[in-house]
């Protein structure tokens, strides 16, 4: 399912204007970004929760080269964590 997908399946259940359901996606995915940012979880109560999860620097190997080392920066990554609703509405 893409963000058009979406869009259209909002408009269709609740009886707006395509346009307007993809400025309403539009503010939601800005929402959890922004708060993302900030360091801050989203819980979607039922749904499940958008986190930052922080990796560690590490040493790799270069592809190119496996005997070449090469040092991988520590990194904050996006997070998700399904409620028991939505494992259960998958399972």
């Amino acid at each position: 399912m893409t963000k058009q997908d979406l869009i259209n399946a909002a408009a269709n259940s609740s009886g707006v204007t395509k346009k307007a359901a993809a400025e309403v996606l539009d503010s939601v995915l800005g929402a959890i970004t922004g708060a993302l940012k900030k360091g801050e979880n989203v819980t979607v109560t039922g749904f499940g929760t958008f986190r930052v999860s922080k990796r560690a620097a590490r040493t790799g190997v270069n592809p190119r080269n496996p005997n070449q080392k090469i040092k991988i920066p520590a990194m904050k990554l996006p997070a998700f964590k399904a409620g028991k609703s939505l494992k259960d509405a998958v399972r």
